[in-house]
């Protein structure tokens, strides 16, 4: 059985269109209680910082309450910390009222068990087939309570600093901080300062509507700008919902998620505490791929994912993953992808090294990758085609072990990713073109 609502995180949407309309959001509260809240159990909520979080907020709280279930509201605060929140305050429920990455007229929801970890598929599954039924409101003396809880972020505040390596502060340290005027604008640049750090916010202004808007991990230009204007040290970008990370060095550089796996991994290697192997995906760089087996690293490549990057991990006892866009996971320091957790510990290398973040990144080189999508007629599996694996043998054969092909059918709309990348940037293009080529003759 597929899932209607559920993607690959949470339920995501235009507001105001099927499903992210207050009457499914209350809908889903009392759903999610029913496979999840027991009678009396209690439910942890934030949000970002768009306009419609309000509403939202509102429908799930409603929801929840009706259904039994004790509220606490966090307000705007990263993905990451209601992860973390969760557990803290012993709640059964983590909601999360977030579009990550996406403009403000979109939002989402997403949960977290009670060990701060995403749902399975499996619950996922159970709660949809709740949605078919109606909201269930309990009689008067069996409904819950909410409250606003004014301690969060001072509560995630205390518990990203905690995570930097003892005896390590940011003191001499000047960052310039993106919070994508999103969740992180206020717990970043206080999380940063409280470890001595001199901080230089930007998109650190949210309006409602200019989340993500020419700002953080998914368009650091002004970041880019900025760093070497004020003679920082390095820049800070975490996307709406503070789950990704990216970062600039100190010469405007961006530095993407890849890049920042391969510090984490080699500084940890150098001090004998990396643990288990590293897992990208298929899309990480294969220059990652590389740099970490000249250092004798094991990696892994998972699926595209977060999720599934957690789910290698776990099967294989490793610490440290993440994907090219900066979601980024240090599963000893916390349960979830956390821009600003592992922002810190990129920067407690810098501090007990001595080095610029340009020399940390300088033993892996990026191979030229390109990306061209094809838009199909009908969702389509491209593997399933004899020309398709015909073509890709053929490429495969041309970059021999200097490069690679990854054919990906999107998990959201009839495409298909066609992915090259070799140490050849003029071969990796036309090798490209050419796979497009043939998936579009067959796809027609």
């Amino acid at each position: 059985m597929s899932k209607q609502y559920f993607g690959t995180d949470g339920v995501r949407g235009t507001v105001g269109e099927d499903p992210m309309t207050a009457d499914f959001t209350m809908r889903l509260a009392s759903a999610a209680a029913q496979v999840l809240v027991p009678k009396g159990g209690t439910v942890v909520i934030g949000k970002d910082t768009r306009l419609s979080g309000y509403m939202f907020e509102s429908a799930l709280e409603a929801g929840f309450v009706a259904a039994g279930a004790d509220v606490l509201l966090l307000g705007p605060l990263p993905t990451p910390a209601i992860a973390h929140l969760t557990q803290e305050f012993n709640a059964n429920m983590g909601v999360v009222i977030s579009a990550s990455h996406n403009p403000y007229f979109d939002n989402g929801i997403k949960f977290f068990d009670s060990s701060g970890s995403k749902l399975t598929d499996a619950v996922e599954l159970q709660i949809e087939k709740h949605l078919e039924n109606p909201a269930i409101t309990l009689e008067s003396q069996a409904l819950g309570k909410a409250k606003r809880v004014d301690t969060a972020r001072i509560r995630y505040q205390d518990f990203c600093t905690a995570s930097m390596p003892e005896g390590v502060s940011l003191e001499g340290l000047k960052v310039v901080f993106d919070g994508a005027n999103g969740a992180g604008y206020k717990v970043g640049p206080r999380a940063l300062a409280a470890l001595d750090a001199e901080v230089i916010p930007i998109g650190c202004s949210p309006n409602g509507r200019n989340i993500n808007d020419a700002c953080g991990s998914m368009a650091p230009e002004l970041l880019k700008l900025t760093v070497p204007a004020v003679r920082a040290d390095v820049g800070v970008a975490l996307d709406g919902d503070g789950d990704r990370l990216v970062m600039v060095d100190e010469l405007g550089n961006l530095i993407d998620g890849d890049q920042l796996l391969y510090v984490l991994a080699t500084a940890r290697k150098q001090k004998g505490d990396l643990q288990g192997p590293v897992v990208g995906t298929v899309m990480s760089n294969l220059g990652l791929e590389h740099a970490l087996k000249a250092q004798a690293i094991e990696f892994h490549r998972a699926s595209v994912g977060d999720r599934y990057v957690l789910e290698t991990l776990r099967q294989h006892g490793g610490v440290l993953g993440g994907e090219t866009s900066g979601h980024m996971l240090v599963l000893d320091k916390t349960t979830t992808g956390d821009g600003l957790i592992c922002a810190l510990q990129i920067l407690a290398v810098m501090q007990e090294t001595g080095k610029p973040l340009s020399e940390l990144v300088a033993g892996m080189p990026k191979y030229p990758q390109t990306m061209v999508n094809v838009r199909t007629a009908r969702r389509m599996d491209p593997s399933q085609s004899a020309e398709v694996n015909d073509a890709v043998a053929s490429a495969e054969s041309e970059l021999a072990d200097k490069g690679r092909v990854v054919l990906r059918a999107s998990g959201t709309e009839p495409v298909i990713r066609v992915m090259v990348e070799g140490e050849d940037e003029q071969q990796v293009i036309a090798l490209a073109n050419r796979l497009a080529s043939v998936v579009a003759e067959v796809a027609a």
